[in-house]
């Protein structure tokens, strides 16, 4: 038999999707809140140009800083935002905080509410947001003392001490959302990916044991059933037939593991399938009723090995009995119904530990999502009937 293929089980392939969704929020966010602050900020900057705002240094500058939060903008958007974008983000603001006495009005400044107080507050909240703590605190605190200084120079010691603290309050409530944050994720990410590996383990080990029933079922309704049939009595030896079921058995395994070492695709004629079947008992008589049903091919070797293992217990369980062998399509299910006159059993008194139809009919009807009924009383014959849904 071939060597089961199992899903693989690496870590790499695990998804971590709360992270993900942190870190693309986490750089939208910061894009458009810079993109939004550099654009309204260079409106308002140029509104205002009273003494000591010298124009020629304040449209530079303002081009400049509004430049810098378009490529900011984009190179986030596109690539995310990494420790280069975010010191080139605190080193542009800080230059700017220094020039304050140069870049904004007195009249502006008080307040906490000029261009460069809200350039400053966005500056310290993206860094805090899309770098480590251990990175954005310090430049949280850049910022802030780089407004101070500008403020003081600028003649205004009152709001350089009051939005001072407010970027240390910024700076300070930002870490510890987005470490909060950052831990929480990593542990819902954490869970996630150690569900996904127990998951993949159980496939793994569903995978493995419907393999060693696929093969239990070959090896029972195959070399199990010409043995049991041998050690019954039902073949006298030496026989012809004997050696033409054991040369079958062989050639129904190789075909068998060739088909699953290179599965077909697209549909395969099921009806063709049920005459090689019936070929396989030349022993028992069977009266075929075959119309043309395409089904898959993994489904067409389900219903075709679950009517020989049907038949196969005739020939085991009922010498000299006759059996019917029907294929059917009733409004898009695919049956199949095998049908003998044998003296029949009650399927309540079958053992636990039998593995006849209980795996080779049941079983591997229900591995390819159809169904097996069962019908038989002692003295009545037994009739069996496979289904499948989407038979064409």
């Amino acid at each position: 038999m071939p060597a089961v293929a199992l899903p693989s089980t690496s870590p790499t392939t695990l998804e971590t999707p709360a992270g993900g969704a942190f870190a693309v929020i986490f750089t939208r966010l910061p894009a458009l809140l810079r993109l939004t602050c550099g654009l309204v900020g260079a409106v308002v900057a140029l509104s205002v140009r009273t003494p000591p705002v010298e124009p020629a240094l304040l449209v530079p500058a303002v081009a400049a800083l509004t430049a810098w939060s378009v490529w900011y903008a984009y190179r986030a958007l596109r690539h995310g935002i990494g420790g280069p974008l975010m010191a080139g983000d605190v080193a542009a603001t800080t230059a700017a905080c220094l020039a304050i006495p140069l870049l904004v009005a007195p009249e502006v400044l008080p307040g906490e509410g000029s261009w460069i107080a809200v350039l400053a507050s966005t500056t310290v909240i993206n860094a805090q947001a899309t770098a480590p703590a251990r990175w954005s605190v310090p430049a949280g605190l850049l910022v802030t003392a780089a407004y101070a200084v500008g403020a003081h120079a600028a003649g205004q010691p009152d709001e350089a001490a009051a939005h001072a603290g407010t970027l240390l309050v910024q700076t300070a409530c930002a870490a510890v959302m987005t470490a909060i944050m950052r831990r929480r994720i990593g542990r819902a990410d954490a869970a996630f990916v150690a569900h996904q590996r127990l998951t993949r383990e159980a496939l793994v080990a569903r995978t493995v044991r419907e393999a060693e029933r696929r093969q239990n079922r070959d090896l029972h309704d195959t070399v199990l059933a010409t043995l049991t049939m041998v050690g019954l009595g039902a073949v006298p030896a030496p026989s012809a037939a004997l050696r033409e079921r054991c040369a079958a058995d062989l050639r129904t395994l190789t075909a068998l593991a060739d088909a699953r070492s290179a599965p077909a695709d697209g549909p395969a004629p099921l009806d063709e399938r049920l005459r090689a079947v019936r070929a396989r008992l030349p022993e028992l008589p069977v009266a075929a009723e075959l119309v043309p049903v395409q089904v898959p091919a993994p489904v067409a070797e389900a219903l075709a090995e679950s009517a020989y293992a049907a038949l196969s217990n005739v020939a085991r369980h009922a010498p000299g009995a006759t059996a019917a062998l029907r294929l059917a399509r009733v409004a898009g299910i695919a049956v199949v119904e095998v049908a003998d006159d044998g003296p029949g059993f009650d399927p309540a008194t079958v053992p636990a530990h039998r593995y006849g139809l209980r795996e080779s009919v049941i079983g591997r009807m229900s591995a390819v999502g159809g169904r097996a009924e069962i019908s038989s009383h002692p003295g009545a014959g037994t009739r069996i009937r496979l289904e499948w849904a989407g038979g064409d």
